[in-house]
């Protein structure tokens, strides 16, 4: 049984993010494909995830007990290791992920839990394990040297050892004559190969 997070990061509510409903099939998809997994949902406006504070750091450059994997700001990074696959969902805001899903990183992106440093410099403690990226654009940006959402999200997973992530980009959504449901339904297609083999 594999343990799934299924990370959310958009405000906008499930029927008009074009994100959601494209994610929300994947994992209706996974979930038919693989029902003995848990997949659990981290809504990060939800969670209320917050920017790092001055109190922050002594948790995250501190020693670690058993009282921080269950509580406060390392509570995060610690079920980020735990899982064995990652759902990101969020579209790209102003050529990158949304400002919620970088504190997110920053709250997970702990020495010792997610990466370490060696003699050479950091390595993953999260190899192995395996990401998909669902992301909606109002233009088309994959291939351009502007899209920045997506190469973020493998950079810093690439920090934590994960390797080998898929991307589902709904593109194209905010330009003047497409048609959104088709771009969302083609998307959609896509997710549900993709689940099958997740």
């Amino acid at each position: 049984m594999s343990k799934v997070l299924y990370i959310k990061a958009n405000i906008k509510p499930e029927g008009e993010s074009r994100t959601f409903q494209v994610s929300d099939y994947f994992v209706e998809q996974y979930k038919k494909e693989h029902p003995q997994d848990e997949v659990i949902i981290v809504d990060l406006y939800k969670e209320n995830v917050d920017f790092l504070r001055p109190e922050d750091l002594g948790k995250i450059f501190g020693p670690k007990d058993e009282s921080s994997k269950q509580n406060g700001v390392l509570k995060y990074a610690y079920q980020f290791a735990d899982a064995d696959k990652y759902i990101f969902a969020a579209p790209m805001w102003n050529l990158g992920a949304p400002a919620i899903l970088k504190a997110y990183f920053d709250y997970i992106s702990v020495v010792g839990i997610t990466f370490k440093y060696g003699e050479s410099g950091p390595v993953g403690l999260c190899e192995g394990k395996k990401a998909v990226h669902i992301t909606s654009r109002g233009g088309v940006y994959t291939g351009t040297p502007i899209e920045m959402d997506d190469r973020y999200l493998r950079t810093i997973l690439g920090l934590f050892g994960v390797k080998d992530v898929t991307t589902i980009p709904v593109e194209g959504v905010d330009i003047l004559g497409i048609d959104v449901v088709a771009k969302v339904n083609e998307a959609k297609e896509i997710a549900k190969n993709v689940a099958s083999e997740f």
